[in-house]
């Protein structure tokens, strides 16, 4: 099913392929928490967490992807990773300077945060550490970034030193 949601959108292979890997890694780091979390909206979520770029490639993906997911009857759980999976989150007052209709974009659930933080451990098709990551963010941000402190924080929260 999801991935015909994906065909009939036209989505490009590319983010088909990273939607795989973000899957393979949720998964792994959904393991360390032994059967306290729902495995199938992990994988659900991170195989759809990018729907939104078959029609946006900015930062406004999330919400085009969550509209989509919505419309097309979606249960909420899922619509809320898709919605909130971009970085470690973006807080009310930096979607607005974003120009982010005005709302709070930080994962909630531990499922969400799971798939967000995942996504941020995969560049393109390939699995990265958090290491990579930051020296990406730090490169397009700016050192001094709070979504840097955001994202070692959801870091610690899921996956401790391990998948550095």
């Amino acid at each position: 099913m999801i991935l015909k949601v994906y065909r009939e959108l036209k989505c490009p292979e590319e983010v088909i392929k990273h939607s795989q890997v973000v899957r393979k890694r949720a998964l792994k780091l959904a393991s360390k928490f032994k059967g306290q979390l729902d495995l199938e909206l992990i994988a659900t979520g991170a195989l759809l967490h990018d729907v939104g770029r078959c029609r946006s490639n900015n930062i406004r993906h999330a919400i085009v992807g969550a509209q989509i997911l919505k419309n097309a009857g979606f249960p909420p759980e899922i619509v809320k990773i898709v919605e909130r999976h971009i970085g470690a989150g973006i807080p009310p007052e930096e979607a607005l300077k974003l120009e982010l209709p005005p709302k709070d974009y930080t994962p909630q659930s531990v499922e969400e945060k799971v798939v967000a933080h995942a996504d941020n451990l995969v560049h393109g098709d390939q699995e990265v550490g958090l290491h990579f990551v930051l020296k990406k963010w730090e490169k397009h941000l700016g050192s001094d970034h709070p979504s840097l402190e955001r994202l070692k924080n959801l870091h610690q929260e899921l996956a401790g030193k391990d998948f550095l």
